[in-house]
């Protein structure tokens, strides 16, 4: 898709601090189209909370008329600062009076979008909503745009705040939109019981920093642990990791070093995993030595409980560790089923011990070059790609 005028809108500034799909989706579009991006618009109480951050601050700024909300980023890329402030109306206990009062909030986003899209002459513009189910609901309506795209990349209903309205309100704005993309096979068939133009269109990664051959030297914390090394990289948080599969593999091969690398909830903290001689809590490293630490492993892991929140979510460590070419065991999950030929993957606690000795066993350096390989195809490039061609089966006409 060339040539088109595209305004994105969702849950995430453009200029964040850690990275985000929309972001990356929206820089990617921008290299053949011209985009707007939406950074949201602040309802009172998170402006309140928030007031001292630097990025609330540049917004004010803004808003006394100090600073253009609309700057060009870079060519073919426009970022919108909403110059209002929304009301704060998610403690209303009924969806339906809900649903009235953020008609009123998105009326007035509308109208920041429209002044912008008018600035800009944007003419026939596709309008690409990433999980935005609230403030964005009524856009279509309001915006009329040429296409309307929900993307859904996280199983938003699974935390409470989206919950309370959003497990009405979601599935009608699916509904209503033309067409819904999905960066996962599990979010994908979710979204088609209630839109049947929805596609899976995978999953971007700038997997550059994880590549084998620039590594020179193994972290002396890491070194100073017996190989073999069996080690995960991340958040070691309860709602996404399972503490018992992790003290079964310790407990099942005390030969092995199971390496623990992120920072740690108060579970983790507190949990009997800290008694065990074999597991190794290295803590929070710099991002830019997270390779390093990778190329030290002798298998990675990815340890998932299975609940709302993990089920059907798109694990990028995954295509971190492959781009290391490393044997990666980790938890069975639909949204795993696209590495299934890459990975070993395990159904239940008691599966991973076996399934890290075969991964031990029968490494070889054609095995890694696969994974390395499959890993670095998943770019935004492709995964952009993926929604122009789901753009095209709903509307030949582009």
């Amino acid at each position: 898709m060339e040539n088109r005028d595209i305004v994105v809108v969702g849950l995430q500034p453009l200029d964040m601090e850690i990275g985000s799909n929309c972001v990356n989706i929206a820089y990617e579009f921008a290299k053949k189209n011209r985009v707007l991006y939406v950074n949201y618009a602040f309802d009172r109480t998170s402006l309140k909370r928030e007031k001292n951050k630097p990025a609330v601050q540049k917004r004010l700024k803004m808003m006394k008329g100090k600073e253009d909300n609309l700057q060009q980023i870079q060519e073919g890329l426009w970022n919108l600062y909403p110059d209002i402030i929304l009301e704060s109306i998610n403690w209303i206990p009924s969806t339906q009076a809900f649903r009235i009062a953020n008609f009123i909030n998105n009326k007035r986003f509308a109208g920041e979008i429209k002044k912008a899209i008018k600035r800009l002459g944007f003419k026939d513009f596709v309008l690409f909503n990433d999980s935005d189910m609230f403030r964005s609901f009524f856009l279509k309506e309001l915006l009329k745009p040429i296409c309307s795209i929900y993307y859904t990349r996280d199983n938003m209903l699974s935390v409470p705040y989206w919950k309370k309205h959003g497990q009405t309100l979601e599935p009608e704005l699916m509904k209503k939109c033309d067409l819904v993309c999905a960066n996962s096979t599990y979010l994908r068939d979710l979204a088609a019981e209630h839109n049947p133009n929805s596609f899976f269109v995978g999953q971007g990664c700038d997997v550059s920093a994880f590549n084998k051959d620039n590594i020179k030297v193994i972290p002396s914390d890491l070194l100073a642990i017996p190989e073999p090394r069996i080690g995960y990289i991340g958040a070691l948080y309860t709602l996404r990791l399972d503490i018992e599969i992790i003290s079964t593999i310790a407990l099942s091969h005390p030969e092995w070093s199971v390496i623990l690398i992120g920072p740690e909830d108060q579970h983790f903290k507190a949990s009997h995993l800290h008694q065990l001689k074999n597991v190794h809590f290295l803590g929070l490293k710099d991002g830019a030595e997270l390779p390093s630490y990778l190329a030290g492993f002798d298998v990675a892991l990815n340890p998932q409980i299975l609940n709302e929140t993990t089920i059907g979510n798109y694990p990028r460590k995954i295509d971190e560790y492959l781009a290391m070419g490393k044997p990666t065991v980790a938890t069975e999950t639909k949204a795993m089923s696209i590495f299934a030929e890459h990975t070993y993957l395990a159904k239940s606690k008691e599966d991973y011990p076996g399934l890290i000795e075969l991964a031990l066993h029968e490494n070889s350096t054609a095995k890694e070059q696969s994974r390395i390989t499959f890993a670095q195809s998943h770019t935004w490039e492709n995964s952009v790609q993926a929604i122009y061609q789901a753009i095209q089966k709903v509307k030949p006409q582009f």
